[in-house]
């Protein structure tokens, strides 16, 4: 280095530097280049390694703002193209080895314009190649943008211009190398090409300018070859990997950075591709992109966020439908909004509703009638038919109707391509009617029309969503003519059983929701459905309905209905994002939180639920990262959408409005009462499901005992309105019941089972038990799974866990004799 400084000069600028602690008294938002732009290039460097020295010499012994100040000024430096020797960048490289505030600081992304600022004038030696791969391990082990340094760097080094800039350790990029391994130089050098260029890319988008490049290196590897390498990759992404990650918080299963970078960008390749098979690849990957690390959040955001992107791009019908189907699997917030933003755009396009977009995307997998595809191989003929939202049948028969009790093997060998396709088909539809029956339920709380026609092309003929429509009952009206229906027999017809006459192309539709109807028609419906054994994909029939109480009416702005239970925090969160709730977890810390809401846009409105932490103590109160284990309830209110937020602190307090002015709630007189009813229903199940009350374990009463008398209180105490409508489908169900109904009676809150060693009374709301005579509880932690063998039950719909659990128990009990499990055991014996 050729610069004249002397080490005098040097040391009266650094003391300048820090003689106010800052740069401001110089000159207003002068930077340390600006500071140093008197000096030429070399003296520049002089200053770079004055700087570094300081620091090495110093670095420990004052006061952190001065050492910010030395770092910074050493980074900014580095950013400008310094004449540095071979013996000053291997001195720099060192220092960063051997100090971790070096590593960490933000300045390690100037190592490699730095080393490549050198490189093009002088030869690398082996000494500088083994200094910067050591740098680059330290660096991986630090945060994201520490291993896209270490990413860049190591493409700069000549023994490794022929590596792949894959990181073992994870089942996709191990798989991936040792394909890349097979393959001959000429057949390697695009997918080299392709993967360097992708490894240390930026941003949420792909550029104009890199795709192109990109798209280049794909028809050089042949589209083909590429979507089936990406369809083999693609996958194992979700499996753990079998090289621990280690970063600031620990061992983690993670995506490495730059194996996430590598991923984004042959994500972002698949957008322009019209594949069923890529898209579905995209909308699993994108599911465990987001899927949640305990303590750290979603795997990895941007992959995720791709994936969405590419998904909204691709000119398929597939990837529309897989985005529907992300929409209910996935409630991460970014994704929702992507979800949303594509079919805002899709509809936009096509110039038509974004609804409507949702409706026109649904695939039949091939069904050519409802619930039903029927398909050739040579001798044999496969049937597949859905039997119900989460089930499917596959049969096969030979070219006498004999039926075959697996798949022949003929098909086996001659149509495994077209059998592969059929199998693949069964595995979306199991996945994607859920996602539907979802859909149609969201359609209480922002209620949707159709003509006859329309609805009849969408729904009820539709070979996919049939399945779940002609289980449904529907509103239709004309004119002074207005039925509820249901399909059945090969037609709409009303409670009566009678087909509905008078139906055209113009009659309105609309899903039937009990709220307007009598009980006694309710009751009819229920009874008939029953009757049929028609299992609805989710409660309509036998759905709870909320209306104003007393209480309410007196309070007037807000409802204690679901106040002062205790819930826990995680399971609370996931069903918020179950059902479309925004909702943030809450920790034990300084803060303010608003409060879990709804926001319903058709009808102008914000539901709030009331929710604070409950404790004060870390580690007992929070799980290691401070987050509050249980909550406690409180108020629902409800506010126009444009009104401010409610916060309450993390720690309680109560809630208020701060920096903001108040709001007065909506009076609940005001509130449609489809809209409450809904609110109130969602509110019930995350108190019906998250409550602590459910959970046998806590019979103590949790921490210290705190709360046993809520636990008991909640556990044999008054029932809900579901568990109300849970009795009212017992005392239908279990006359039917040849194996128990003579051993079960009811009393007000409870199934009562006749066991030979005890009597049970089973708790309609929690399904917790206690023994005649003298109220002992009875610990279940889970309940038995029934035998094959057992005698099958009709549920009138689908999704009701705890009534599962009801007849489980009951089917034990009563055959307490029969009980091998010491644990129960122990406690039944008298």
């Amino acid at each position: 280095m050729a610069g004249s400084l002397t080490d005098d000069f040097c040391q009266e600028m650094i003391a300048t530097l820090l003689r106010e602690n800052n740069l401001a008294f110089l000159q207003p938002g002068l930077s340390p280049v600006e500071f140093f732009s008197h000096l030429d290039p070399p003296e520049q460097a002089q200053m770079a390694l004055a700087l570094l020295r300081w620091y090495q010499a110093n670095g420990q012994g004052v006061h952190q703002h001065k050492i910010w100040v030395i770092v910074n000024a050493l980074f900014q430096l580095l950013k400008q193209k310094l004449p540095l020797s071979l013996a000053e960048i291997l001195e720099l490289l060192k220092a960063m080895e051997n100090e971790q505030y070096l590593l960490y600081a933000a300045g390690t992304e100037r190592l490699p314009h730095l080393i490549g600022h050198y490189l093009k004038e002088h030869p690398i030696t082996p000494e500088l190649s083994a200094t910067v791969e050591t740098v680059c391990q330290r660096l991986e082990g630090l945060g994201a943008s520490q291993r896209k340094s270490a990413a860049k760097l190591r493409q700069l080094l000549p023994d490794k211009a022929d590596r792949y800039p894959l990181l073992a350790g994870e089942p996709w990029a191990d798989q991936a190398l040792l394909f890349l391994a097979t393959l001959s130089d000429a057949q390697a050098e695009p997918w080299r090409a392709l993967l360097k260029s992708s490894a240390t890319l930026s941003g949420s988008k792909p550029s104009a300018k890199w795709l192109k490049m990109a798209q280049g290196y794909r028809d050089s590897i042949g589209l083909e070859s590429f979507k089936q390498a990406l369809l083999s990759w693609f996958p194992p992404v979700d499996r753990p990997r079998t090289k621990p990650l280690v970063d600031w918080r620990g061992m983690v299963d993670l995506i490495a950075d730059q194996n996430a970078e590598i991923l984004r960008a042959l994500v972002w390749l698949c957008a322009d591709l019209e594949d069923a098979s890529l898209a579905r690849a995209l909308s699993s990957l994108a599911i465990s992109a987001y899927r949640k690390v305990p303590q750290i959040g979603p795997r990895c955001v941007k992959l995720g966020n791709a994936c969405i992107w590419a998904l909204s791009q691709m000119p398929t019908a597939e990837a529309m439908a897989q985005l529907a189907l992300l929409k209910v699997r996935v409630k991460f917030g970014t994704a929702q909004k992507g979800i949303e933003k594509a079919f805002v755009e899709t509809a936009n396009r096509a110039g038509i509703s974004r609804e409507e977009i949702e409706e026109l995307s649904v695939p039949t997998y091939g069904l050519t009638e409802v619930g039903r595809r029927r398909e050739t191989f040579g001798d044999f003929t496969a049937e597949l038919v859905v039997t119900g939202t989460h089930s499917t049948t596959l049969s096969w028969r030979n070219a006498a109707g004999k039926p075959q009790k697996s798949v022949p093997q003929a098909v086996k060998t001659e149509y495994a391509d077209e059998l592969k396709a059929l199998k693949q088909a069964e595995k979306d539809i199991q996945k994607m009617l859920p996602a539907q029956a979802q859909r149609l339920e969201a359609l209480y709380q922002q209620p949707r029309a159709w003509d006859f026609a329309t609805w009849q092309e969408r729904y009820l003929d539709h070979p996919l969503m049939g399945c779940l429509a002609r289980r449904l009952l529907w509103q239709l009206e004309l004119g002074e003519n207005h039925a509820v229906g249901i399909w059945y027999d090969g037609a709409l017809r009303d409670r009566a059983g009678e087909v509905i006459p008078w139906l055209t192309a113009e009659t309105k539709v609309t899903l039937w929701h009990p709220i307007n109807a009598s009980p006694e028609m309710i009751q009819a419906w229920r009874s008939w459905l029953m009757e049929r054994q028609i299992q609805q994909p989710f409660k309509q029939a036998h759905r709870e309905i909320y209306l104003l109480t007393p209480a309410e009416e007196t309070t007037r702005v807000y409802s204690n209905r679901f106040a002062a239970h205790i819930l826990k925090q995680h399971q609370f969160n996931a069903l918020c994002a179950q059902q479309g709730w925004k909702n943030k977890l809450r920790l034990l810390v300084d803060d303010d939180y608003p409060p879990a809401c709804l926001i319903l846009p058709q009808w102008n409105l914000r539901a709030e639920f009331w929710i604070e932490g409950i404790g004060d103590q870390y580690g007992s109160d929070t799980n290691d990262s401070g987050t509050f284990l249980y909550l406690t309830t409180d108020q629902v209110r409800f506010y126009p959408i444009e009104a401010p937020e409610n916060y309450a602190h993390a720690a309680g307090g109560g809630y208020g409005i701060f920096r903001q002015t108040p709001f007065d709630p909506l009076p609940l007189t005001v509130i449609p009462a489809l809209v409450l009813s809904e609110v109130l229903r969602d509110v019930d199940l995350f108190v019906g499901v998250a409550s602590v009350g459910n959970d046998p374990n806590w019979a103590d009463g949790g921490p210290e005992g705190r709360h046993q008398v809520y636990w008991h209180d909640y556990s044999f105490g008054e029932l809900s309105a579901t568990a109300q409508t849970r009795r009212q489908v017992l005392e239908a169900l279990i006359p039917r019941l040849k194996k128990i109904r003579d051993r079960c009676s009811f009393q007000e809150r409870f199934l009562v089972v006749r066991g030979d060693l005890r009597t049970y009374k089973i708790h309609l709301g929690s399904g917790n038990i206690l023994m005649e005579p003298s109220d002992q509880y009875l610990c279940i932690v889970k309940a038995p799974e029934r035998g094959g063998g057992s005698e099958p039950i009709f549920l009138p719909f689908e999704g009701d866990k705890t009534l599962a659990v009801i007849l489980s128990k009951a089917f034990l009990l009563a055959e307490d004799r029969k009980i091998t499990d010491q644990t129960i055991l122990r406690q039944i014996q008298p």
